[in-house]
């Protein structure tokens, strides 16, 4: 919800900042990288207990995520294995976040254990709505949107860490939205899939025009001439 919203506006004010740390030389794999250790490291910050200093963390992991698209763009270098790997980080990150608080809940006297399955099951319905995203859009279709997409989730969490006193009821909100989110996507998928029936016979078409020129490739290595040395 709020990346389509805000998208834009966020770009829009980060793009100088992005212009400034090309010049310094810094890469936009780099920042992704930092992002996640940052990132893990305020996972381990909540799993002990210091749920301040892992929302401080968070944030902080946050930044970079947010600079290495725009330093993309400055430097020229956005690409498809660029975010491949910021989105395989973003699920890392997410994972490990959720994973301390679930160890939080485990290891501190004053919750029952059981209730270290919560993060675990906010984890689950959120690599689903991930994977229904990577799936639709590899058929074509658009399935972004819903109401508790990556940046809303990674706001509530960081509420319940500033307010340890509703951390409990705002993961249980993020459960009910994020698995109302996970049904969202699969109706709006399931309606364009029914309207959209050449989609498969395009994907078919890019396959063979694919496996057709990696043919071609192969037999102009085997049917090119040495060159003679003189």
């Amino acid at each position: 919800m709020f990346d389509g919203t805000f998208r834009k506006p966020v770009d829009a004010a980060v793009r100088p900042i992005g212009a400034a740390l090309r010049k310094t030389g810094v890469t936009p794999d780099v920042l992704t990288a930092i992002g996640l250790v940052v990132g893990i490291a305020a996972a381990v910050a909540v799993g002990s207990g210091r749920l301040l200093l892992g929302l401080f963390l968070v944030i902080l992991a946050a930044l970079p995520d947010l600079l290495d698209g725009a330093v993309a763009k400055a430097s020229g270098a956005a690409s498809q294995r660029g975010a491949f790997f910021d989105s395989t980080v973003d699920r890392v990150t997410d994972t490990f976040l959720l994973g301390g608080i679930a160890w939080y809940f485990a290891t501190d006297d004053q919750f029952s254990g059981q209730l270290a399955m919560l993060p675990f099951a906010i984890a689950g319905v959120s690599s689903l709505i991930s994977y229904q995203r990577a799936k639709a859009e590899s058929l074509g279709i658009d399935a972004k949107g819903g109401l508790m997409e990556r940046a809303e989730r990674i706001i509530a969490i960081c509420i319940g860490l500033a307010f340890p006193v509703v951390l409990i009821p705002i993961l249980w909100i993020m459960l009910v939205l994020t698995s109302i989110t996970a049904i969202q996507r699969f109706v709006k998928v399931w309606k364009q899939a029914a309207v959209a029936p050449v989609t498969q016979a395009r994907i078919e078409m890019r396959r063979s025009r694919r496996q057709s020129r990696r043919v071609a490739r192969v037999e102009r290595r085997r049917t090119r001439v040495p060159r003679r040395r003189s």
